[in-house]
């Protein structure tokens, strides 16, 4: 870890999304590693975003507001600010708000993935890009095994679907446009990302497991959980940013060997149902009821998924560092003292903790 604080140093680095919840977790990172950052997102969510508490947004180089579906405005913002690196994380997230704007979701994760790689075509001096996508981008046939990064690409809801459309886009612009094999002059290494069910402090977006969890027992409610059976591979987001910080410094390396794409996700202990997850969190915080709400009416959503990690173990010689249960307890850290303590401090006592584990 000490190569990859010295890789980064220095380093002018782009994220596009970085008001989100795992964009404020990189942020952080990279700017504790001494990169110089930029950010485009849209505004914030809440005022108990991570990205509010942590005030990392007055820390980093650049930080602007922008809608990544302007491809204009894009590429002004990305030709100006001249990155070495771009980490695209910039996405409407969540499955269920999918069935409601489903345009919007289409527009934001296929077109602004797009108007991002686009941007790169017209500034030489990026020289990677990681574009990151989910493991929902996969053909989900709620098989037991993990999905391969060559298996097919798919997806049931709006959100599932314009993820794998991405990672279609992701592709075709690889060989048509960042192919060293075809292009007279140097191109940008380009490569996509698929992350599990990522948790930690300071996500507060709405159907997810964890913010549900946290505003309940904030409020002495029960914890309703919509789907208690759902399957899921769960990682603390350090684990999927380790992953993704170490890919871009590989792919800077060695440009044409590692622009492809990559699973991260857990060990198969830590693939775990919503009940026990929430369990887990009631248990860690040490209050907290549960209450099932499940209804066959209610919106598809998944009830098995896991990914297979065997390529990056192999090949970039990465592999996830926490257990379910500290996982958890990284995560109920944050929440039971985001009140009174320093955000920023808490998010990097975490980042330090999990290096040197």
């Amino acid at each position: 870890m000490t190569n990859l604080y010295n890789f980064y140093q220095g380093k002018r680095v782009l994220i596009t999304g970085h008001t989100g919840f795992k964009g404020s977790w990189l942020a952080i990172w990279l700017q504790q590693m001494g990169a110089i950052v930029a950010g485009i997102a849209q505004e914030e969510h809440t005022d108990r975003d991570n990205y509010v508490l942590s005030q990392i947004g007055q820390r980093i180089d650049f930080d602007t507001r922008a809608d990544i579906r302007n491809g204009h405005w894009i590429k002004e913002i990305i030709t100006e600010w001249q990155p070495d690196i771009i980490f695209h994380l910039a996405a409407q997230p969540l499955v269920r708000l999918s069935y409601t704007y489903p345009l919007d979701t289409f527009e934001t994760n296929v077109m602004g993935t797009i108007n991002v790689m686009e941007a790169m075509r017209v500034t030489p001096s990026v020289k990677v890009g990681v574009m990151i996508t989910t493991d929902k981008c996969y053909e989900n046939k709620e098989q037991l095994t993990g999905y391969r990064e060559d298996d097919p690409l798919g997806g049931y809801d709006p959100y599932s679907a314009s993820k794998g459309a991405a990672e279609i886009a992701i592709a075709s612009w690889r060989r048509s446009f960042f192919n060293p094999d075809t292009s007279n002059e140097p191109v940008a290494s380009l490569a996509s990302v698929r992350a599990g069910n990522v948790i930690g402090g300071g996500d507060w977006s709405t159907d997810r497991i964890i913010p549900d969890c946290i505003r309940a027992i904030e409020e002495g409610k029960d914890i309703e959980i919509r789907s208690p059976k759902a399957v899921r591979p769960w990682q603390h987001v350090l684990e999927p940013l380790s992953g993704y910080l170490l890919l871009a410094k590989t792919m800077w390396e060695n440009p044409t060997e590692y622009n492809e794409a990559w699973n991260f996700g857990p060990e198969e202990d830590s693939v775990a149902s919503v009940w026990d997850v929430a369990s887990k969190i009631v248990s860690t915080y040490g209050k907290g009821q549960l209450k099932d709400v499940s209804s066959l009416n209610s919106l598809h959503e998944a009830k098995l998924l896991t990914l297979n990690i065997n390529k990056v173990k192999t090949r970039l010689n990465w592999k996830p560092k926490l257990t379910l249960d500290e996982a958890i307890q990284y995560t109920v850290e944050w929440y039971k003292h985001y009140h009174e303590n320093n955000v920023y401090d808490i998010c990097t006592k975490q980042i330090e903790q999990y290096m040197n584990k």
